[in-house]
């Protein structure tokens, strides 16, 4: 994902340079996407994407997902490019979301990816589509993942066996989960802190993910 300046939050800048986004695996890997230099985009680091699609490899094929706070796109079309079925890319700033809508038509993705330019909060509070994966990488700076994750349990947004990736600012505390939910992996790299997290009836019937 990740893009910090999105309007609510701090103040979207659209236009300037472009920059480079490298899909890591699967159908389309290395084929390179070019992502506007705005302020606070953030796209999640190529090793770290490589690690997270390793983690979700049994579950990924055909999977229904979730991309909150999207920015670039980067962790809903490498889902797509490994196998999701489909991914809904929610994202509030209308620079990033028309750039993901022209990302998925260069790729001949328009029938596997729509792209919803809302606030996630105020998306989640809406018609419920339960998932199999939701990526959560909002603003480092903004408290959204805690909010987030308390709407995906309490209004049902997630199928038996899901899984949610969520990110922050690394050597800050990791989220607060819902009680329900394990957390399955936990890494670092760089200044970004990420983890897998799952319900505990999923962890238990899933075991460790290798």
């Amino acid at each position: 994902m990740a893009y910090e300046g999105r309007a609510r939050h701090m103040g979207a800048r659209s236009g300037g340079r472009a920059a480079g986004l490298r899909i890591v695996g699967g159908e389309w890997r290395g084929r390179r996407i070019r992502v506007t230099d705005a302020a606070g985009l953030r796209p999640t680091p190529d090793r770290v994407r490589e690690t997270l699609f390793n983690w979700l490899r049994p579950i990924l094929a055909g999977a229904r997902c979730l991309d909150l706070f999207a920015g670039s796109g980067a962790l809903g079309l490498e889902a797509l490019s490994q196998g999701a079925a489909e991914v809904t890319f929610v994202e509030l700033a209308p620079a990033p979301a028309a750039g993901i809508g022209a990302h998925l038509r260069a790729l001949g993705a328009q029938g596997r990816g729509r792209v919803v330019q809302v606030d996630a909060l105020q998306w989640l509070g809406g018609p419920v589509q339960a998932v199999d994966v939701v990526f959560l990488d909002p603003p480092f700076d903004a408290p959204l993942l805690a909010p987030a994750c308390a709407l995906l349990e309490s209004r049902g947004w997630l199928r038996p066996r899901a899984r949610v990736y969520l990110e922050h600012r690394a050597g800050s505390e990791p989220p607060g989960l819902p009680s329900t939910w394990r957390l399955l992996r936990s890494k670092r790299a760089g200044d970004v802190g990420y983890h897998l997290a799952a319900r505990d009836d999923a962890a238990d019937q899933a075991g460790r993910l290798p």
